[in-house]
Parts: structure tokens; sequence; C-alpha cells
């Protein structure tokens, strides 16, 4: 149990391949989910194909992912590597992605409350098991829920700075 931006409880991991960057994020999760949607697919298959990188999707095609409130996910080391991918100039989601060995590490949908980590990174041992595909009206109403709990804020991700070509 560890204090993670104030919240004290369980606290998970998330590290790149290399082990370089290493994000920490306190409490339960939203939910854990796999995305089939078009530009998870299409950001997927463009972020595997970084030099090295390790796989994102999975053989269905999904991504699995693990939703926390962003105020209860921090960046403990390598921030200075991480660096964001959009499919279009104007997107308002961003994937983040560790420059030393390509992993990809959570998604930011900018103008949400959550952040969304690539199951992938947490430590196998670790993850929790899948509860629903994303974009259910059961999962809107974690978000909403979450969202209601945070006081309907949305505080900003300072950490990332650079940009990747993809």
């Amino acid at each position: 149990m560890m204090i993670v931006n104030g919240f004290q409880g369980k606290s998970w991991t998330a590290t790149c391949v290399c082990g370089r960057v290493l994000l920490e994020a306190g409490g339960k999760p939203i939910v854990s989910a796999a995305c089939y949607c078009a530009s998870c697919q299409s950001a997927g298959r463009q972020l595997e194909a970084l030099p090295g990188a390790p796989p994102l999707l999975e053989a269905d095609g999904g991504t699995s992912v693990v939703l926390f409130r962003r105020d209860r996910v921090r960046c403990v080391r390598g921030h200075d590597l991480l660096a964001e991918h959009r499919l279009e100039p104007s997107s308002k989601t961003r994937r983040v992605v560790a420059t030393w060995c390509n992993s990809a590490m959570f998604l930011d949908f900018t103008k949400g409350h959550w952040l969304t980590l690539y199951k992938e990174r947490i430590p196998a041992d670790d993850r929790p098991p899948l509860e629903m595909r994303a974009h259910s009206g059961r999962f809107m109403w974690r978000l909403l829920s979450s969202w209601a709990a945070m006081g309907f804020r949305t505080p900003e991700i300072d950490y990332v700075s650079g940009k990747i070509d993809g």
C-alpha cells in the first residue's frame, strides 16, 4: 500500500519493456476492458511497427487496458522518455510511448478525467481480470461515476512533452 498523489491504498505499477519508465497508479481501477474500435486497432498497428516495439494488440485485434482516475497516476521515473503519438494532429486522443524501447504505456483522452494504461505494462501477476468490452453502457456508467467522485475535474497530465512520428 502506497500513497499516490495524496491517495492511500493499493498501488499498481506499469513499466516499459526496458524498465526506464515507471508509472504508478493508486486505488481501484475504474475498469479493466478490451477495446476493439478502429482507432485503437490503427494506433496499435502503427505503434507495434516502431523499431523493437513490443506487441500491443491481442490476437483477436483488441487492446487490453486498465483505466484509472488521472489524479491517481504519476510518473515515478522516465518522464523525459515519454512521447505522444496522435493518429491525426487535431486528435484529442494521444497514445504515449516510452521512446527508449518503444513500449506503448498509456492512452490519454486529453479531455477526459481518466488515464488508460495498457494492460501489458502492468506485471502479469498483478493485472486485473478483463471485466468488459469498452464503450458498453456499464463501461460508460463507471466512467461517469468516477468523474463525479472527482468533482467533475479533469487534471492535466504534465509529464509528457515529446512527440513521435508514426
